[in-house]
């Protein structure tokens, strides 16, 4: 069961996607309010998986409510404005729903994130030198030995695999990938990046060079990776 919060500061939003949850087997609404900041305060106390959030909100609106919630709950953002639900891509949200949301698009977006919850199979290993990724891409699985991948990047709701022959696309997690690698060989340095560490030419600033590829170190990611590197 996947258990749901709506956070709108429209009455008939809030209603409207309650209806909706409660039409579709597996999703359970156990929360709604039209203030995000007691969502924020429920989210201290219960497990949700699963958020419907506006993105226009007076008193936080959605990419600050997503800054404060930290780690619990996927996101499912709904907006009037779609140039403002493209910004929510950049916290990894799962979909976004422009107003006024019909059901069948309603159903698209829960069933990415069914998939997007649903347990990652395990890979299995290279018994040659390091290991391999097996990714889906498209209609097939790739696979990608671990020793070649010079870096990893979120884009929107898919991840690109970059290796010095190209890239590969993958409509997964980041965060999901991450936990398949090995954190010897590889750092998360942003939270849109994960790195070889092997691969790495120059550290510059608050910057990592790769061959011809300029990485951002985020704040938030400065000190583990210096620990990474043995600084």
């Amino acid at each position: 069961m996947i258990k749901c919060m709506v956070v709108d500061d429209k009455p008939l939003a809030i209603d409207l996607l309650a209806d909706y949850i409660r039409k579709i087997s597996g999703l359970e609404l156990l929360y709604s309010t039209r203030n995000p900041l007691d969502a924020l305060e429920y989210l201290r106390t219960n497990i949700v998986d699963l958020i419907f959030l506006d993105i226009q909100m007076p008193e936080l609106t959605g990419l600050q409510f997503m800054n404060l919630k930290g780690e619990q709950g996927k996101v499912i953002l709904t907006t009037a404005y779609a140039e403002h639900a493209l910004e929510g891509y950049t916290y990894d949200v799962i979909d976004y729903l422009l107003k006024p949301i019909a059901f069948d698009r309603f159903c698209q977006a829960v069933e990415k994130a069914r998939q997007r919850m649903s347990p990652q199979p395990q890979t299995p290993a290279s018994v040659e030198s390091g290991d391999s990724l097996f990714v889906k891409s498209d209609y097939r699985i790739l696979r990608i030995p671990m020793d070649e991948i010079l870096f990893i990047e979120a884009r929107q709701n898919y991840i690109a695999i970059v290796t010095a022959k190209g890239k590969t696309l993958s409509l997964q997690n980041l965060g999901h990938i991450e936990e398949r690698l090995s954190h010897i060989r590889f750092c998360r340095v942003h939270k849109s990046y994960i790195i070889a560490i092997d691969k790495i030419d120059s550290v510059e600033r608050n910057r990592i060079l790769i061959g011809e590829h300029v990485i951002p170190i985020g704040d938030n990611y400065k000190e583990s990776f210096l620990r990474a590197l043995g600084n």
